[in-house]
């Protein structure tokens, strides 16, 4: 399968107008075109760029783009193995991964983070039970969420064992979601009240902003029957992270 080449560049969508624009980068050089790659931003102006899918094989680099130059920056590839479908998220002066798939099986047990003051990689182990910490898993998702008290992370749904039809079939889903306590290095798994999104992967999720507390915003993806899903969910966390 080959990705969409369009030699760095970004598309910008306007709500004001609405309408959407291709941002050209300055770059000569930049990112290879990719599939089930990674993406997030540092909140002001910085969006990275991390791992995925070209026409064969898979990624561990990570890249850099400034919203103001307009230029790509290559930055030091996150640790192996190279994969697909990974999730990562910036928090706190950090960019942090975890998960993906690496072509033989699904990733777990390592948060990885980069500081991009010192350029470097850390790692940080846990044991990928699903019950002291989340099951290996793709095509989840990562965020970063604040309380009044501090910041965490929060991973949720994902595949936990690909499908034998590869990107054209659904494998096994998962309906769970994690808050990890950056403080402590501790995971805490969430436990849901009420109506609960049905399992899934490949979906996408944001947070709302709120004033004491964020909540999340999660939207479409494959069920575990390979059906495309269409539906909007907001998650509230209550309670002591």
């Amino acid at each position: 399968m080959d990705p969409i080449d369009e030699q760095g560049s970004l598309w910008r969508y306007n709500p004001a107008n609405p309408s959407w624009d291709l941002v050209k980068t300055t770059s000569s050089e930049y990112p290879a075109a990719r599939s089930y790659h990674a993406m997030t931003s540092d909140g002001a102006k910085t969006i990275y760029l991390h791992a995925g899918c070209p026409s064969k094989g898979r990624l561990s680099d990570l890249w850099a783009f400034d919203t103001e130059s307009l230029e790509w920056t290559e930055l030091p590839s996150a640790p192996g193995p190279a994969r697909g479908g990974t999730s990562i998220t910036f928090c706190q002066g950090k960019l942090y991964r975890m998960g993906g798939f690496d072509g033989s099986s699904e990733q777990g047990g390592i948060l990885d983070s980069y500081v991009p003051a010192s350029r470097t990689w850390q790692s940080t182990s846990f044991s990928p039970d699903g019950i002291h910490g989340p099951g290996a898993r793709s095509v989840a998702t990562l965020l970063s969420l604040r309380s009044a008290e501090q910041h965490v992370l929060l991973t949720m749904f994902g595949e936990s064992d690909p499908s034998s039809l590869g990107h054209a079939g659904a494998g096994k889903m998962l309906r769970d979601a994690w808050i990890f306590n950056i403080r402590d290095s501790a995971w805490k798994k969430v436990v849901f009240e009420g109506d609960v999104p049905v399992a899934r992967g490949w979906f996408s999720a944001d947070v709302l902003l709120g004033d004491d507390r964020d909540a999340v915003i999660i939207h479409g993806g494959l069920a575990e029957d390979n059906s495309r899903l269409g539906d909007v969910w907001r998650m509230e966390l209550v309670g002591a992270f």
